[in-house]
């Protein structure tokens, strides 16, 4: 048998330290998971039940250990937004997961970058209608490389930060989750069966906002390194 038309190369991250890749399946992301992210979008943060959004694994753009990333400036919108994010990565698959047992699915950490088509995502939630036209955008989730969760402890508080030109914007800890990492990966479970090569990416603090083309982001989380993104 075979393919009708050529099927696309898997998408996969980079990882510190070796020559592997991991392999990405899909891409869950949490909306919301900061209060003070939540209060400055407009919305109450109680711990109310996580929600999460999709992006096609395609929409993952790898960034290698020291690279500076050139990202395209994407089409049909003028208002393109950073938002820096732990990024989680399954790589024991399970369904209803306790958050007990949760951190041993994790193959490793990364930081990431849920760009988002702000004044597209606000029309269509006006309109009471899906986000993947604001969020699921070709190269919407840059993402570095991958730390694995062997070579060290689970990220508990470490800083989380963004930077834009050198100005802060964003920085906060992974301690100020609403939805803890294993709570998160727990809830999941229970509506997904999650899957060796899954990322989740686990929501943005508040200080969000726009970029330009040639302006720099650079952004990381303590222990997991950096990212280095330019809009072209």
């Amino acid at each position: 048998m075979t393919y009708v038309v050529e099927p696309q190369a898997v998408t996969a991250l980079h990882i510190y330290g070796s020559d592997d890749t991991f392999p990405v399946r899909r891409v869950y992301c949490v909306g919301r998971n900061y209060a003070a992210h939540a209060r400055e979008m407009g919305f109450d943060p109680d711990r109310e039940p996580p929600f999460f959004f999709c992006k096609p694994a395609d929409s993952v753009v790898p960034v290698q250990p020291g690279q500076t990333l050139e990202l395209q400036y994407p089409r049909e919108t003028s208002n393109y937004h950073y938002e820096i994010e732990l990024v989680v990565a399954i790589g024991k698959g399970g369904r209803d997961i306790s958050p007990e047992q949760a951190s041993k699915h994790v193959w490793g950490y990364a930081v990431g970058l849920d760009m988002t088509r702000r004044d597209l995502q606000m029309k269509m939630r006006e309109m009471g209608r899906p986000w993947e036209i604001g969020k699921a955008f070709d190269q919407s989730a840059p993402i570095g490389p991958l730390t694995p969760a062997a070579a060290g402890a689970h990220p508990q508080s470490e800083a989380i930060w963004l930077q834009v030109d050198g100005e802060d914007k964003q920085r906060s800890t992974i301690d100020k989750l609403i939805w803890s990492v294993p709570e998160t990966i727990s809830y999941l479970s229970r509506f997904f069966d999650l899957q060796p090569g899954d990322l989740i990416m686990t929501g943005t603090p508040e200080g969000v906002g726009p970029v330009v083309a040639g302006e720099l982001m650079k952004g990381g989380v303590d222990n997991l390194g950096e990212l280095s993104v330019r809009i072209v």
